[in-house]
Order: structure tokens, then C-alpha cells, then sequence
């Protein structure tokens, strides 16, 4: 049992107090009876509220649950059930058309599109790399994944796959940012000339009288390092994110190349979301403090973490915020070398035992969250050489898992009090909603006009969704195989919506348009082949699952102009409708085979039993999970809601039985030990 203390009529465990008042309110300008009597306000007379929103979804799924089981299993009209959730309350009238009025946002909401890493922020290791992600090496990307077709062999160096990578990144460097009349295998050196960069080809014994060629645009010439007639680094500039080139030839890699590129960096993790939610296991207060300290690390720039590898002791720090070079123009020009955080506070449902009410009742987790994580914030905002983070004095706070508008509403309220609290500037936190439950992406339109002056980003994911898709139509008959949820007419609708909604809203320029992540990280050919998908859609922003991911997903970004499918998107017009998305994915007679039975049952079970073992054995909230066929998977808590939901749905409906899925679960149990076998922590 925690040791608690009472701060303004709440019973606080010490950890949490003393870290607070110790480490999180110094240097904030907040006095700590203030932020302890606006805490205590914010959980006694917004607990009540956040109570009865509780209740209403309760109500409304216990409404939907009955209108199911009047029908009777028979297949319902589609009219009818729209009629009904408008009824009902559950479908909201829409109002007239509108634009977000969010004030300004950082470049990488209101300008850029590109790739966003979530990480766990209670591991500060992987923190740091994320918030390093900002940059990486592409030569390092292509040659230590299977990007090329194959993995890299094991041991030294391999000067054949070395090549293979530099034609790779050379003939890339060729669509993004094209020579004119040459290309990039054929340059012998780089120089910069009178603001341009001018690039030697072939011919000619010196290098002087070598043909020359520039690039085909030259606005993608950006700056310089070092000697303008012998550059240390190039950079370039493709749809807004930067390239740059390294030269060097005392390097193996710069000594073998013509021109002596040496490295290939890419801008990578634009943003990252720190978080605090899903991929954690923050089950007490030491938890929640770890959760905090680090997110308090990352906003003052100090965070750091010690770690052996490879038989010697490393420290893992911050990279500087900024990096300069010499402007095309002469003048210095910065450029961000950290990755712009937002952290994800937890929804409205869970509570936590860090801080018990008057009454001895457990505080919202989401107003402690809201509080706390904003509270740390500050110290970017009031950092002495201008803010790291934010270059509009913002905070970004990502809300998941939120029920339809009024859900919205009631954050947007929370984070009012939140900002009267800190003395901040109303508008100072903006608001990113996750449009992951079903009566969510129903009423997107007006969840955004709820949130229409905080509003900063939305955006789809595959697990949640379905989860909460099979969860609301429990009772509605047994559900397609989750493997088959893809094909089916809802989830088409529910991407193409979020995206038609939020250019309708007027996200474009102001606020980020997301997709959900690529969960195989060994997998990342198929990632290049495939995630040019989630840009084209219209999408300035996706998940990938690490920093190398990152950097790879950067390169669709440099052939794809997002800003430009939207205009194409917004002029097209609205795609998928709202009848489709309220079309329920019941089997609707179908008869799956014994095989087809057994394969999903199995792969559900396996599914949580992989992940349970890292969650609750290990206390890792999020990390990369064996799935049933032994291909490695980034799984957070959203496996465990929707093979749970899938497998109560056949259980409800008697496709299969409880002896069917225990055996299963005895057969999985022994697949799982069989992955986890190297793991000398793991308990069968």
C-alpha cells in the first residue's frame, strides 16, 4: 500500500507529491498550493461529469445491445437502425458546414507531412530515440533491413550490399531530387557556386573540367556545411523535407565514392507521441511517476539514460534542438534536429490510485494526466533560450478513446480549467483526437466542431477501431473473421471519412491527418512497397514502428506531395458514406470451414497470450510480439481489446464453445513458450 498525504482534500501517494513538488513544479511559476487546490477542484467537480459520460455510453450500448436481440437475428434494415441510433441519441444532428479555428501550429501540423514515431514513454531509452528520430542515415537503413529484398549478411561489412545500398539511395536521390541531365551515379564532386549547387560528372582527367550539371530545380538547394568548393554536407529539400548529403572521403564508405558521399540523412520522425496510454504499463504510482519524470526529461532537455551494449556503458541524451548550415542565399539557416513531441494522456474511462478523492474513490487517470503532463510542458514554454519543442508556444496532448462529441467537449473543458490553473494562455494545449470508437467516427464532423479551437490532429487505427466495431454490435450476430474486417464496407468508409471530414473542416494547413501504424518491423520491403498507401490517401501524417522505419517512410514522402492529394481529395468530393460505415461485419450466413474456425480461434489466443506475457509478466507496455507464425509484431493493448472482443463475439453466438477455446488456449500456451524460451526472466 502507497504512502499517502493529503494536499488540498485528496490522498495523494508520497512518490507522486514528492516528485510534483520537488522536481515538476520548480521553474514553472506555479506556487504549489495553487496547483494542489486546482487539482483538487479539477477531479471533485469534473469526477461527477466524467461519471455520468460514463454512464451515458453504458446507457446507449445497453439500448443498441436490446435493439439487436429484437431483431431477432434476422438481418436488419439499414434505414431503420440509422432511425434508431438518431433516436436514441447516439447520431447527433449535424450543424452547418465550418473550419477549425486553431490558432497557429508548429511546421509539422500546418506544413509538413511525414512520418510519426509513439513510443512508451516510460521507457526513456526508446523516449530518446524517438525524440532523436528527427534524422537518420538511409545507407544504414537500406543495408540493416531487409529493404533490399534480403537482410544483411551477418559479420563484417559487406562491400557488394554496400554498393547495392548506395544505387538504392543514388537512384532515389534521382526521383526526389533530380540533376538535370545527369544523374546522382554519375556525380564526381559537389560544390556550391553563387548560391547553386553545381555537381562535376564524368569526363576529363580534373575534376575542373568535367561537365557540370545542376539540380533540375534549383528552390530543392537548401544550404551547405563546411568550404563552399568542399561542402561537409549538402542539404537539399524534397515536398518540405530536408536530404542531406555527406561527403567525406577519408570514410571506407567516402573513400570508394566517386564523389565521396560518405552518408545519406533524411529527415525522418517529424513529430513523435509520447505516450502514456496503450503501449504502457502504468498500473501505480511509482508507475505513473516514471511515466511523468521522463515526459518532464523530454520538455527540459535532460532526460538521459545509461545503458550497456556490446560490452561497454553508453549514455543516451538528447541530440540539440537545432543544426545550422549556410543558406543558399548566404545567410545561416536552422534547422530541427529533435522530433516535435506530443503525449497521449489516457482517455476518459480509467482511474488510477495515484490520488484518491475526498470520498476515497480513485481520481480520473485522465485528469491527472491532463494536469501533470501540461504542468511539465511548461518548462519548454519557459525554457531561457526559447522552447525546444514548440515554436508556437503549444502543447500537444493527444485524447484516445473518446465516445462521440460530447466526450470532445468535455476535454476541451478539462484542458480550459488545466490552462486557468497554470496560468497559461487559453488555447496553449491543442487537441488530438483519435478517431477510434465507433460513435466517434459517426459524428466526426461535430467531434471536430467541439474541439474546433483546439483541434490539432486526427487520425484512423486498425485494432481499436474493430474492437470497439465488434463491441458495439455485440449482440448483433457473430462477426467476420478479423483477418476479413479489412474488405469489409465499414472500415473502407471509416478511412475515407476521416480524411473527407478533415480537409471539410479545414485540418489542411493547421492540424495533422494520421493513419495507423505498420505493426512489422522486420518487415520493411514490404513497408516501402505498401505504406506509399497512407501519403496518397491524403494522410500528412503515419505510424511506423522505430526510428529506421521512420527514415525509410520518409522516402514516399519525397515522391509524394500530400498537400497536393489533398487539393486533389477536397475537389473530388466525399467518398465513403455514413450508411456504409454503419454497416455492421456480421458473418450474414456465411459458413466458414472447421479449418477457418480453428485458424481464427488460434490466432486470437495466441494473440493475447503473446502479448499478456510482455504486459503483465514483464511490464512492458508495448514491444515487439511473436505473432502466430513467428513474424514479429509491435503490440500494445489494442491486440488484447480486439481478440478478446472477437472471441466473446463467437462465444456469444455459439460459434464456438468454451472447451474449444481453453484447448486453444493450452495448445497456444505451449507456442508462446516456445517463443519466449531465449527469454531467461519468462515463467511458462
Amino acid at each position: 500500500m502507497a504512502q499517502r498525504v493529503e494536499r488540498s482534500g485528496l490522498q495523494v501517494a508520497e512518490v507522486l507529491a514528492r516528485f510534483l513538488e520537488s522536481r515538476a513544479l520548480p521553474g514553472t511559476g506555479v506556487a504549489e498550493q495553487d496547483f494542489w487546490d486546482g487539482l483538487s477542484a479539477l477531479i471533485h467537480e469534473l469526477g461527477p461529469r466524467n461519471r455520468a459520460l460514463l454512464a451515458r455510453r453504458e446507457q446507449l450500448q445497453s439500448q443498441i445491445d436490446d435493439w439487436h436481440i429484437a431483431q431477432g437475428g434476422a438481418e436488419h434494415d439499414p434505414e431503420d437502425y440509422e432511425t434508431f441510433l438518431r433516436e436514441i441519441g447516439y447520431l447527433v444532428e449535424e450543424g452547418p458546414d465550418f473550419v477549425i479555428e486553431t490558432p497557429p501550429t508548429d511546421p509539422e501540423f500546418a506544413r509538413l507531412a511525414g512520418p510519426q514515431l509513439v513510443v512508451p514513454v516510460t521507457n526513456a531509452r526508446f523516449a530518446l530515440n524517438a525524440a532523436n528520430a528527427r534524422w537518420g542515415s538511409l545507407y544504414d537503413a537500406l543495408y540493416g533491413t531487409d529493404a533490399l529484398g534480403d537482410v544483411a549478411p551477418r559479420g563484417a561489412y559487406d562491400a557488394g550490399r554496400g554498393a547495392r545500398v548506395v544505387a538504392w539511395a543514388k537512384a532515389h536521390l534521382d526521383r526526389a531530387v533530380p540533376l538535370d541531365g545527369a544523374s546522382w551515379s554519375e556525380v564526381r564532386g559537389l560544390a556550391v557556386e553563387g548560391g547553386a549547387l553545381v555537381a562535376w560528372t564524368s569526363g576529363g582527367e580534373a575534376l575542373s573540367l568535367a561537365p557540370q550539371a545542376r539540380l533540375a530545380d534549383p528552390v530543392q538547394f537548401v544550404g551547405h556545411q563546411g568550404d563552399a568548393d568542399e561542402p561537409g554536407a549538402i542539404l537539399l529539400r524534397a515536398n518540405g523535407l530536408h536530404i542531406e548529403i555527406l561527403l567525406d572521403r577519408s570514410t571506407p564508405i567516402g573513400s570508394a565514392d566517386p564523389a565521396g558521399i560518405s552518408d545519406v540523412w533524411v529527415e525522418a520522425a517529424l513529430s513523435t507521441i509520447m505516450d502514456c496510454e496503450d503501449s504502457v504499463a502504468t498500473v501505480d504510482a511509482e508507475d505513473k511517476v516514471l511515466a511523468y519524470g521522463n515526459w518532464l526529461g523530454l520538455m527540459r532537455g535532460d532526460l538521459q539514460d545509461s545503458f550497456e551494449k556490446g560490452g561497454q556503458r553508453m549514455t543516451r541524451r538528447m541530440n540539440p534542438p537545432f543544426a545550422e548550415y549556410a543558406g543558399a542565399d548566404g545567410r545561416p539557416v536552422r534547422v530541427r534536429t529533435r522530433s516535435l513531441m506530443l503525449v497521449r494522456n489516457v482517455g476518459h474511462l480509467m482511474t488510477t490510485p495515484a490520488v484518491l478523492d475526498r470520498d476515497g474513490q480513485e481520481a480520473f487517470e485522465g485528469l491527472l494526466d491532463a494536469m501533470i503532463t501540461v504542468l511539465c510542458a511548461i518548462h519548454d514554454l519557459r525554457a531561457a533560450g526559447g522552447a525546444a519543442n514548440t515554436a508556437t508556444g503549444s502543447v500537444y496532448v493527444v485524447k484516445p478513446k473518446m465516445h462521440g462529441p460530447e466526450e470532445v467537449a468535455f476535454a476541451c473543458e478539462i484542458f480550459d480549467r488545466v490552462e486557468q490553473v497554470l496560468g497559461l494562455p487559453r488555447l496553449t494545449v491543442k487537441l488530438g483526437i483519435m478517431d477510434e470508437e465507433r460513435r466517434t467516427s459517426a459524428n466526426l464532423r461535430e467531434c471536430i466542431r467541439a474541439a474546433k479551437e483546439r483541434v490539432a490532429f486526427i487520425n484512423t487505427g486498425f485494432l481499436d477501431r474493430t474492437g470497439d466495431e465488434i463491441h458495439t454490435s455485440m449482440e448483433a450476430g457473430p462477426m467476420v473473421p478479423k483477418g476479413d474486417m479489412k474488405a469489409q464496407p465499414w472500415i473502407r468508409s471509416y478511412e475515407e471519412r476521416n480524411v473527407d471530414i478533415g480537409l471539410a473542416c479545414g485540418l489542411r494547413g493547421r492540424a495533422q491527418i494520421g493513419k495507423g501504424m505498420w505493426a512489422m518491423p522486420d518487415r520493411m520491403a514490404a513497408m516501402l512497397r505498401e505504406k506509399a498507401a497512407h501519403p496518397k490517401a491524403g494522410a500528412n501524417c503515419a505510424w511506423v514502428p522505430s526510428p529506421t522505419a521512420a527514415v525509410l517512410h520518409a522516402t514516399h514522402y519525397h515522391l509524394i506531395d500530400v498537400a497536393a492529394r489533398q487539393e486533389e481529395i477536397a475537389a473530388a468530393g466525399a467518398r465513403g458514406t455514413l450508411r456504409e460505415l454503419l454497416t455492421i461485419p456480421v458473418l450474414a450466413g456465411r459458413n466458414l470451414s472447421e479449418a477457418e474456425v480453428q485458424a481464427e480461434v488460434d490466432n486470437n489466443v495466441q494473440g493475447i497470450l503473446g502479448y499478456v506475457v510482455r504486459w503483465i509478466d514483464a511490464g512492458v507496455g508495448c514491444s515487439k510480439v511473436p505473432d502466430i507464425h513467428d513474424v514479429g509484431l509491435m503490440e500494445d493493448r489494442a491486440t488484447c481489446r480486439i481478440s478478446s472482443q472477437a472471441l466473446a463475439n463467437w462465444l456469444h453466438h455459439e460459434v464456438v464453445d468454451e472447451p474449444r477455446v481453453m484447448a486453444a488456449m493450452r495448445r497456444m500456451a505451449g507456442v508462446v513458450d516456445r517463443q519466449n524460451a531465449g527469454d531467461p526472466d519468462y515463467r511458462p
